[in-house]
């Protein structure tokens, strides 16, 4: 009895879908912890926590936070290719409305915002907003496809955020902004205070009420959903618009990160890296199957990885392809059909080898 319990616990855990993932993301750190000795230690300093891994955590949240909402995206059965676009647009925004001019008052000089914080925040993560909401509004009223809708914010939102910094380097002086994406609370990186609040407040939605079976329902049969009374277009335009929202609080927490907003290179890339996380995570880029928790993982594999890639050496011009190579054979290790396949494979000389 108690064999046939572990055999089966054994393999629930086999196939459960963040097996791979989990396994990848300690490989990952292994290697850094062997090229690096240091890697793994942690020293409390000027009252918050320094160290390799407190910087990957700090590094991968605005990633985590564009891949939360790509998650929900993909997983009724879309794509959003703007994400990296809007990044550079509420970055732009707020570095425009904060900026911070030099001020001297009694022989003191200090730094003051052009507008109040609150406000420059709320203006970047309002537009941020408006352009998910212009996604959605191509998908699921106008019945664009994804990718083409997406396609038209990715180009063009990179032109506005190049408008917006006037084709330069906007930096920041305000001091009070740079607590997002520098700041520490508890000791840890505030950046992910605001990457886990999101995640708990969306992993509650999806567990604890209607969104998440109302999500699934439009991946797997947007037709059938609807006929069956689930929102299907308020639920894909929702989508679309909290994948905005997510990018641009990435997009605060990259620009008060660098004290600056590139509008030709900030996210630059970041929807491809999102995409790859999700997928990593064991998300179905078919619609349907979603996992929150495997694209915070996945974020985090993306974001060891390239630690791994710098801290070697390795020439960047390799770097894409080392991702690549690994995304690959994480993939091909979370195909059921490809390890069924290699099981066959291994399994055929055996066989042989009891024939002779």
């Amino acid at each position: 009895m108690t064999t046939a319990r572990s055999s089966d616990l054994l393999g629930s855990v086999w196939r459960h879908h963040l097996l791979w993932p989990v396994v990848t993301l300690a490989l990952l750190l292994a290697i850094n912890a062997a090229f690096n000795p240091s890697f793994l230690h942690l020293e409390w300093r000027g009252g918050h926590l320094y160290g390799s891994l407190v910087d990957i955590l700090k590094g991968a949240s605005p990633l985590i936070l564009v891949s939360l909402g790509m998650t929900l995206v993909i997983a009724t059965r879309g794509i959003d290719i703007s994400v990296g676009a809007v990044v550079a647009i509420s970055a732009a925004i707020a570095a425009w409305m904060i900026g911070g001019s030099l001020v001297v008052h009694d022989g003191v000089a200090t730094h003051v915002s052009r507008f109040p914080m609150w406000l420059a925040i709320a203006g970047a993560l309002g537009v941020a907003l408006v352009c998910g909401a212009w996604n959605g509004l191509l998908v699921s009223a106008v019945g664009m496809q994804p990718i083409i809708a997406t396609l038209i914010l990715m180009v063009a939102g990179r032109g506005i955020a190049q408008l917006i910094t006037g084709g330069q380097i906007i930096t920041v002086y305000y001091a009070p902004y740079f607590f997002i994406g520098n700041g520490y609370l508890l000791g840890l990186p505030f950046a992910l205070f605001i990457a886990a609040a999101v995640f708990g407040v969306l992993l509650w939605l999806v567990r604890r009420t209607a969104l998440g079976l109302f999500i699934q329902a439009v991946g797997i049969n947007p037709s059938a959903a609807y006929v069956a009374g689930a929102p299907a277009r308020r639920i894909t335009f929702a989508v679309y618009a909290f994948c905005g929202l997510c990018a641009g609080v990435a997009g605060l927490v990259l620009s008060s990160n660098v004290k600056s907003a590139d509008g030709n290179n900030a996210g630059m890339l970041m929807e491809l890296d999102a995409i790859l996380a999700v997928t990593l995570g064991g998300t179905a880029l078919t619609g349907g199957r979603f996992s929150l928790a495997g694209s915070v993982i996945g974020a985090l594999i993306i974001q060891s990885l390239t630690y791994a890639i710098y801290s070697l050496g390795v020439p960047p011009e390799v770097n894409l392809v080392v991702k690549a190579v690994v995304v690959f054979v994480v993939m091909l290790l979370q195909s059921g059909e490809f390890r069924r396949t290699a099981a066959t494979w291994v399994r055929r000389p055996a066989l042989h080898g009891a024939a002779t």
